[in-house]
């Protein structure tokens, strides 16, 4: 098998330019490293990038006896069937509406919670309240969702025997539509911000500590020394996730969502995922679900690339 490959090797090398012999000789140099790659490759391949082929359905009336393939052409029916309903453009709303609420109130205390954690100077408390903090990012929405519906019940929910032994009425936390989104804004925020706040401490680390040492000597007290180093120093990171954020505006925490909505709150409640799930997996819709989400990654490419030509040009950070 060595000989072969030694083999295979100098009979390339023969035939190549000498500009190419020395690229190939960096990629056999290197071979192993890439083998190491293939896993990887194979999985984005297979998993990733041929479904891609599966959005065709979108301008299809996909059958399902007949396959994708087999399934007749319709042009942009589909598409004009999805912006004629009324409940799309329902769940739309609803689902850009959380979209902004989560970014207004959860994109800052990731950040908030970085910079108290870095001014904390006892490591092993700084490490339990990380630990903890992190705890909630790996417990699945099927577990949580089960227990804020206890927690925030309205008869048997600690919370709302608390108002009523104050002489408050119950809240309906997951009932009614005025608190609805309210509630999935706070337990989103709860969830992620331990786990978001992990890159702002990166970079915290990675600032340069002769910055606050020369700040020190000039007699900056802590808050300056935040508004002067810190944060100027965490604007690029800041920046890349702000855009990034703004690309899911019309994305949606379906297992949340799903987990935790009934149908008293689908004015407020009902989302893009759960409008395509019902859509494509209950009603057997598979091109109008398709239509949809493909709608939905299209919007949010053009608010990716939008955030990204503006931030560019304010502070010259972004994605690309």
């Amino acid at each position: 098998m060595a000989a072969a490959s030694s083999l295979f090797k100098r009979y390339a090398l023969q035939k190549a330019s000498p500009g190419e012999r020395g690229v190939f000789q960096q990629y056999w140099k290197h071979r192993h490293l890439f083998l190491l790659l293939l896993p990887g490759l194979v999985y984005f391949i297979v998993f990733r990038y041929l479904p891609i082929y599966g959005l065709t359905i979108a301008f299809k009336d996909f059958r399902f006896l007949e396959g994708i393939w087999g399934s007749p052409w319709v042009g942009l029916d589909v598409f004009q069937n999805v912006f004629s309903r009324a409940d799309f453009w329902e769940v739309f709303r609803n689902t850009f509406l959380l979209s902004i609420y989560k970014l207004i109130f959860g994109f800052a205390p990731p950040i908030l919670f970085a910079l108290l954690l870095n001014e904390i100077r006892n490591a092993f408390y700084k490490k339990a309240v990380q630990t903890i903090s992190y705890l909630p990012h790996f417990v699945s929405w099927v577990v949580l969702g089960g227990l804020f519906i206890q927690f925030l019940s309205p008869s048997i929910g600690p919370i709302n025997i608390l108002l009523k032994a104050m002489g408050l009425k119950a809240i309906y936390f997951l009932g009614d539509p005025k608190w609805f989104r309210t509630t999935l804004v706070v337990t989103d925020i709860w969830k992620s911000m331990g786990w978001g706040s992990i890159i702002y401490l990166a970079s915290l680390s990675n600032i340069d500590t002769a910055m606050y040492e020369a700040a020190d000597i000039d007699g900056a007290n802590r808050w300056q020394k935040m508004r002067s180093i810190t944060l100027p120093s965490l604007s690029p990171v800041i920046t890349i996730m702000l855009i990034l954020a703004v690309g899911k505006l019309v994305n949606d925490n379906f297992d949340q969502i799903f987990n935790m909505y009934n149908p008293a709150v689908y004015s407020v409640g009902d989302v893009l995922g759960t409008y395509t799930y019902r859509e494509g997996l209950e009603n057997m819709s598979y091109s109008y679900a398709t239509a949809v989400e493909l709608f939905k990654n299209v919007i949010a490419f053009a608010l990716v690339y939008s955030a990204n030509k503006i931030a560019g040009k304010i502070n010259e950070y972004g994605i690309w």
